[in-house]
């Protein structure tokens, strides 16, 4: 036998054994082993048991929401504008399939919301402008299906903000461009905010967020103290490491 057949062949047996347990397995075992990784926020290893569960299950709206979240994690990871992109589109096509089979179910809704607003950041001009009112749509069906979700609120606070954000020339040029941008304010984000805060006070993310709105107002010290909350909170969510980094950044210019 081929020494390099020998060496591989291990392998070879192991993938192929792995598979022929992995089909065995119904979509119910293969979610809920899928569903212990998601917990961990370990996206690759959770993907290894939903993407099989997929194909015995392709409209499962739950399982397509959850795949979605798992492709922005592995965005998240990505090294390069160029896999980001690709992961992050990924994850915009799970979430659409999973609202177009549940379009009144708010988780669906929220992963459109999400999905947009992470890749929007790598797409160009005008994807982003779509994405605009993509994510504002998607958003405003979430919190009229569920008003108490409150990552529902802070997506739409986020929404809020950077459309504040964006300066009376970058809005006459994006107008001649694309046609006109929604206007907003600070006073609305942080409305938002806040109302997340109050419906989930244990995500650190509303909390920085509140704060870096807050700064734009000129309430610097509110800024300070809210910032120094979320710091000071145990990371849960995927992002909360870069959420604290951003943090960070703004309080030391506060001071």
């Amino acid at each position: 036998m081929n020494s390099v057949f020998r060496q591989a062949f291990p392998l070879v047996t192991s993938l192929l054994v792995t598979s022929g347990i992995l089909w065995a397995e119904t979509a119910d075992e293969l979610i809920q082993k899928g569903d212990f990784f998601y917990a961990k926020l370990q996206a690759a290893e959770a993907l290894k048991f939903y993407l099989p569960a997929e194909k015995r299950e392709p409209n499962n709206v739950r399982l397509l929401v959850h795949i979605s979240r798992e492709y922005r994690h592995l965005m998240s990871d990505a090294r390069t504008q160029d896999e980001k992109l690709r992961l992050g589109r990924i994850a915009v096509d799970y979430a659409n399939r999973s609202v177009a089979l549940a379009p009144k179910d708010p988780e669906a809704q929220l992963a459109v919301a999400i999905s947009y607003g992470k890749v929007q950041a790598f797409e160009g001009n005008r994807e982003r402008f779509k994405a605009v009112y993509v994510i504002k749509d998607a958003v405003d069906k979430v919190i009229e299906l569920d008003p108490h979700e409150d990552l529902g609120w802070h997506v739409l606070g986020r929404w809020h903000k950077e459309l504040a954000d964006v300066d009376p020339f970058r809005r006459a040029a994006a107008q001649l461009m694309y046609g006109k941008l929604p206007d907003s304010t600070y006073k609305e984000a942080a409305t938002c905010f806040e109302k997340a805060i109050e419906l989930s006070p244990n995500r650190l993310m509303h909390y920085i967020e509140l704060g870096r709105v807050y700064a734009q107002m000129g309430r610097i010290n509110e800024a300070r103290r809210l910032i120094a909350k979320g710091l000071a909170m145990q990371d849960i969510e995927k992002d909360d490491p870069e959420t604290k980094r951003e943090g960070k950044e703004l309080l030391a210019r506060l001071r």
